[in-house]
Formats: C-alpha cells, structure tokens, sequence
C-alpha cells in the first residue's frame, strides 16, 4: 500500500477500538497518529499505541468527545494535519465537519452538506424519493411546539408505528407504538431523548413493518458523482433497535433484489455527489422482499470489518486516501466477493436485565487467536475499567469462511474461546443465537430477538 503524501497525520476524534482500527491503517499508510481521551479513558490501548495523545476533558462525552473546540485544539498542538471521527460521537455532525475544514485540516469524511442532508432523516427521504426510490411510509416532522397532526398522521400509517428522531441514528431515538393512547407520551418521550442526544428534538412517524429484513449496503463515492458499491450486510438481528449481529452475503434474499438494493443506494449516492465511505440502509419485507429506504449513514459503519474480510478492500484505508488526493476512482468490476463473514458484538451487558449494561473491571479478559480467517477488534486489556460512561461495546469478533455455516461454526468457536470474567457479558448469549435452528436456517428478522428471548435465555442458563 503507497504511502499517502499530503496527509502525515491524523487525528480520530474517538475513542476505544474503532481508534485503534484506524490507527493500524494508518501505520500501513506510514502516517502519525494521535488520540484523545477523557479522563475515563486515561489508560485504554488507544492512548498508548498513538504516536502522541491529549486529554480534552472530564467523561461525561458532553464534556469531552463532543466539545468540537477541544478537538480542534488537540489537533493544532500536535500537528495533525487531518481528523477521522471513526463512528458516533460527532461523525455525522456537520457543524464539526465544517468546523475542521474551516481551521485548515483536512476532514476525511464527506462533506458537510452531504453529512446535513443525508443525517437528516426526513431530508435523506425526499431525496431517496427524488431518485425513484421507495421508502417506508411516514409522516412530516413534528416539531416539539407543533402536536398538531399527530393523531391524524398515525390514523393515516395505522399501527403498530414507529416514532423516530429526525437527527437519530443506530437505533438510538426510534420508539414502537402500538395504540392512539400511548402515542403522545411517547412522541413527548423521544422528543427529549432526541434533544439530549442530538440537540434536534424533531420526530417523524413511519409505518412498522411487522416482519421484517434490516439489510444496508455498503457505498463509496468519489465526491463527483461517481459512485460504487461493496455489496450488502444482514443486520436484522438486533435487541432496542440497535444491531447485534451482522453478515454478509444476507441469507435467504434473492440476487436480483441484492443487485436492485445495490443500484438503488449507488443512485443515491450518485445525486448526492457522495464523497468517501457510506452505508445505505433498507428494510426489506421478509415475506414480498420489498425494500424500502430507510436511512443513509454518512460514515464508517461500526460492521466494516464484515464487508472487508469478504471484499479484502481496507475501507478506512480509501477514506484516507480519497482525502488526500490519491484515490480518484474505482471500477465497479473491480470489486469482488468472495465467501461469507459474520460479526458479533461483544457488549457489557446483562440479557437476561434487558440487556442492562454491566460495568466494571475485566478480571479476566483474554480474546481469542486470530488466524487469517478470525478478527477481533477490541479497545480493552486485561484488568480494565469498563465504565458506564459509553457503550459497552467491548469487542467485535469477525469470522470468515468459505459458506455461511462454516462462518457460523467459526464464530462459535471463537466465541466460546474468548475468556472474560469480572463482569457480566452476551457472550453465551451470542452463541445461543449462533446456534438457533432458525438463525442456522437463515430465518432471520429485526424480530428475532424479541420473539426468542426466552428461548435463547433458556439456552444461556444450561
């Protein structure tokens, strides 16, 4: 891999694995790297193995990883010539991404009308809309002043319903509701939610599909209408709207609405003038297998790996270089797959408490070998604090073989090798759902969770 010239160093405005993955780029790049950290965060690996490191403040995240001014100080002082936002945190805020060009460094993501267009989910429907592309029916945006229609909206939609942040995104501020009673404490809910979390506390209702795909397809674009794609991934099991495990090819979906889903997000991308890395995102009815626009991530998804180990493309690797100049195009034909990869999240968590968080201190933590066909990307060590201050995301485990049941069974191995103690995890959890007759079929849906929790609770307990 050349080394990228008009960019020496970088700067990602993030924390924990997804730091220390764009690092180990970056290092192939022959690139500097710095981190930043609150003081949470003080003895995590992403600190130690960045060429240099700065403390931007207290844990809260508001105080910390979301001040933009802190960031850009950090920057200035050690010479960053570049910023990467990984994902969450301010990745999809425009503000910051205009902030960053604006002090002269160079923001490796798309840009910041892009990012305020398709982050707006309202937005990214119209355009979704513009280029013939269908998308889940939904109402206008409510704001917190204006209730006015509600009720009418959702007689229009029928129930069940979802009530959805404007701003939202990785499940976070999407709400389901079942009857005309519960709506208004629930739209006044999530309007709060949405404020603390995005600082936009509009909503939009949209039609519940009752069984249903979670499939997203993964874009590049070249800032100049030129567009390709890097196939799709299966995110459709997820606990609170918030993904759990992801695979690629998705299972059990016909070529031909692979190929469509696949045009249709290369489309989008096209409108826009797409610039960098982006995910699509589509809910498929898992009966009729249409699909449906859902929403546009206008960043490096938390599932990359999944579409790197079946692609051997370095997705991070093309932001950088795309930024730096070195990167102009790419031919679709160039792009091939090969074999399967599934992704489990390692969380901190209690299943059998609704997937509470577990915090604490890894007693024991000791992630299994990773050959060529195995990948773990974690940003802790042995004797760690898991705080509650984050997700508790504490790994991703990414396994690849040459068929999906191959790629299971590997998953399940490597699952059953990763040793952590000292607090609670869904790693057993995870296994049980590897193990599934319905998962194992390729059975899968958004409500596979919630239908077979007590199943898979029972599994865990043997």
């Amino acid at each position: 891999m050349a080394a990228v010239r008009s960019i020496s160093k970088v700067l990602v405005a993030n924390r924990g694995e997804i730091a220390r993955r764009i690092f180990r780029t970056c290092r192939t790049l022959g690139l500097g790297t710095v981190a930043v950290y609150s003081e949470a965060d003080t003895g995590l690996l992403h600190v130690a193995e960045a060429d240099q490191a700065r403390l931007i403040g207290p844990p809260r995240p508001q105080e910390s990883y979301l001040v933009i001014e802190r960031i850009l100080e950090a920057a200035h002082e050690t010479g960053a010539d570049a910023v990467h936002p990984g994902y969450g945190f301010l990745s999809e805020n425009a503000r910051f991404a205009e902030a960053i060009e604006s002090s002269g460094l160079t923001w490796i993501g798309p840009t910041p009308e892009t990012i305020g267009a398709m982050g707006d989910k309202q937005r990214a429907r119209e355009i979704a809309v513009a280029v013939r592309v269908a998308v889940v029916p939904g109402s206008r945006r409510f704001e917190h002043d204006d209730p006015s229609g509600l009720d009418g909206a959702a007689e229009v939609l029928g129930f069940p319903l979802l009530v959805k942040a404007s701003a939202g995104g990785g499940g976070i501020g999407m709400r389901r509701v079942d009857d005309m009673r519960s709506l208004r404490d629930v739209a006044r809910a999530t309007q709060s939610m949405a404020a603390k979390a995005f600082g936009d506390d509009s909503i939009f209702l949209e039609r519940f599909i009752p069984k249903a795909r979670h499939v997203e397809i993964q874009v590049f674009g070249f800032g100049d209408g030129n567009a390709v794609h890097l196939f799709e991934r299966d995110c459709s099991l997820q606990r609170r709207f918030q993904k759990v495990i992801e695979e690629s090819p998705a299972p059990g979906i016909p070529e031909d609405i692979h190929k469509r889903m696949a045009e249709a997000a290369v489309n989008i991308c096209r409108a826009t003038r797409y610039r960098g890395a982006g995910t699509v995102e589509f809910v498929v009815d898992a009966h009729t297998f249409e699909f449906y626009f859902l929403e546009m991530n206008t960043r490096i998804q938390v599932e990359h790996p999944v579409t790197e180990m079946i692609t051997g493309r370095d997705l991070v690797a093309m932001q950088i270089e795309l930024a730096a100049g070195t990167l102009t195009s790419l031919e679709q034909d160039a792009i091939n797959a090969r074999g399967h990869a599934i992704e489990c999240r390692l969380y901190a968590e209690n299943p059998a408490k609704m997937f509470m968080p577990s915090p604490g201190k890894l007693e024991r933590y000791r992630p299994p070998a990773e050959p060529g066909d195995l990948r773990v990307e974690t940003g802790y060590r042995e004797h760690d604090m898991v705080t509650p201050f984050y997700d508790p995301l504490l790994a991703k485990v990414i396994a690849w073989a040459p068929t999906r049941d191959a790629a299971r069974q590997r998953m399940v191995s490597a699952l059953a090798k990763f040793e952590v103690s000292g607090i609670r995890t869904n790693r057993e959890f995870l296994i049980a759902c590897l193990r599934d007759e319905a998962f194992a079929a390729g059975n899968v849906s958004t409500g596979f969770i919630d239908q077979r929790r007590e199943q898979l609770l029972a599994a865990v307990d043997q």
